[in-house]
């Protein structure tokens, strides 16, 4: 763990100790605090107590007497739609709200660095879709040319749960809105900006809101270099925002792949299925994406970009990330094949839970056998209608199958009900070179936990149609 540099002798307040929160605690704990913890869920608590922490009531009278700050799990809102009434409590108290990744920039750099040859990094990513696929290639890129690295924050492991710093480490976070909107700290080296699509606008009071939760990665963090997606107004704003020098560009790496941008400066495109990388005017590296199935699709080309920028700044070639890219595995219920059978591929994006990540998916294959549903978000699937023409028949499930169906219309479709119903009847019907798809457009939480354990589900009910 990484201990929490700052509080030694004081008490820190915990609010909410689910994958990021009891981690925090401990790293209070190494540093020297008096780390007091608290959660809504009894069990939560107990796991705790077992652990030798104290639990205090934060909404108790003096709860927050003596109390130097108070770190707040990302899952509990601090502002929209309103804020949770430990925070107002805190807020009266005049005790300071932060959260983990705040801790984090604030402990991760240490007096031992003087005695390494390379300075530590932290590349931070961002963005509505893609952010899991993109640090895991950076990951998986470094990984792969022998540079030591970890991966954390909102995928892997806690902020605050990794290893200190090593000579040379590269640190890869993935950060959601909820986590850039609250820390008080926010220091990358790299920041990355992938896209921005309606998502989490009730946390956020609105899309401006939303979109101003993820800049503050970078008009507060001061990052070395911004590699941003300017495919959307969001973006092409935020690259002109960070920009300093207008023939090159720096710090911005602007990356697209709707288009050939204009200009001198740094561009990573991807068209056609190619990446390639343009300084000063000139394309200076190509390649070829089209064979790589772990990386189908637009979306999944603007996640290798945006890797390969990254991997760009960190002084790799081209030659040896395209090697990498082409070794990447891929991550499980993003884009994950799942089987080959009869000349038909099995897909499953569980983690496209809106509209916009549906698209994607959509838009990567020809002939597509779509299951979707679950909760459906604001705004269905309307958006999609586009794309129903590459759909040979969709299977709906959950609370959104008849709202879905309606706006499917004519588009062949099926009410399934459920996820084992839907698979059957999908493998049943599907004929060679045709994918079945699941995108739901939909959380999980009707019927799963959890967008990981509907995606395991659809994997365990393939397996049970064609065996394996």
């Amino acid at each position: 763990m990484i201990p929490v540099r700052g509080y030694a002798g004081h008490k820190v307040a915990v609010l909410g100790l689910g994958r990021s929160g009891l981690p925090t605690a401990r790293a209070l704990r190494a540093g020297g605090a008096e780390a007091l913890v608290w959660d809504d869920g009894e069990a939560a608590r107990e796991a705790a107590a077992a652990e030798g922490f104290a639990l205090a009531d934060l909404l108790r009278q003096g709860a927050f007497d003596g109390v130097k700050a108070l770190i707040v799990s990302p899952g509990i809102p601090h502002l929209y739609p309103a804020p949770h009434p430990v925070i107002v409590a805190a807020w009266e108290a005049g005790v300071a709200v932060d959260n983990d990744i705040g801790l984090f920039f604030r402990s991760f750099a240490t007096p031992d660095w003087d005695e390494f040859d390379r300075t530590p990094q932290v590349v931070c990513v961002t963005g509505s879709n893609g952010k899991s696929t993109t640090t895991a290639l950076i990951a998986h890129v470094l990984a792969t040319a022998g540079r030591p690295v970890q991966v954390g924050g909102n995928f892997g492991r806690g902020a605050l749960d990794l290893d200190p710093a090593g000579d040379g480490m590269v640190v890869v976070l993935e950060l959601s809105s909820y986590q850039t909107d609250l820390a008080r700290a926010l220091q990358p080296d790299v920041a990355v900006f992938m896209n921005l699509s309606d998502d989490h606008l009730d946390r956020h009071g609105g899309r401006g809101g939303y979109f101003a939760a993820k800049r503050r990665l970078f008009t507060e963090g001061a990052p070395a270099r911004a590699i941003i997606g300017v495919d959307e107004n969001e973006g092409r704003f935020l690259a002109n925002v960070m920009r300093e020098d207008r023939g090159s560009g720096d710090p911005v790496v602007q990356v697209s792949v709707t288009r050939k941008l204009p200009g001198t400066g740094w561009n990573v495109l991807a068209r056609k299925g190619f990446l390639t990388e343009w300084r000063g005017g000139r394309q200076v590296a190509s390649i070829d994406l089209r064979a790589n199935a772990r990386l189908p699709g637009a979306h999944n080309h603007q996640n290798a970009c945006c890797a390969y920028a990254a991997a760009r700044h960190l002084g790799m070639g081209p030659k040896a990330i395209e090697a990498a890219l082409t070794s990447y595995p891929g991550l499980a219920h993003r884009s994950e094949l799942v089987a080959e059978w009869n000349g038909v591929r099995v897909v499953n994006d569980s983690k496209a839970t809106n509209a916009d990540a549906a698209e994607k998916a959509l838009g990567s294959f020809e002939r597509i056998r779509w299951i979707a549903g679950g909760r459906p978000k604001e705004g269905g699937i309307e958006s999609l209608r586009p794309w129903f023409g590459r759909v040979a028949k969709a299977y709906l499930i959950g609370e959104a199958a008849a709202d879905f169906a309606a706006t499917l219309g004519e588009t062949p479709h099926v009410i399934s009900g459920t996820l084992d119903a839907a698979v059957a009847a999908a493998l049943a019907e599907a004929e060679p070179g045709e994918v079945v798809l699941l995108a739901p457009a939909c959380s999980s939480f009707d019927q799963y936990p959890s967008f990981e354990h509907r995606g395991r589900a659809f994997v365990a009910a393939v397996r049970a149609c064609i065996g394996g």
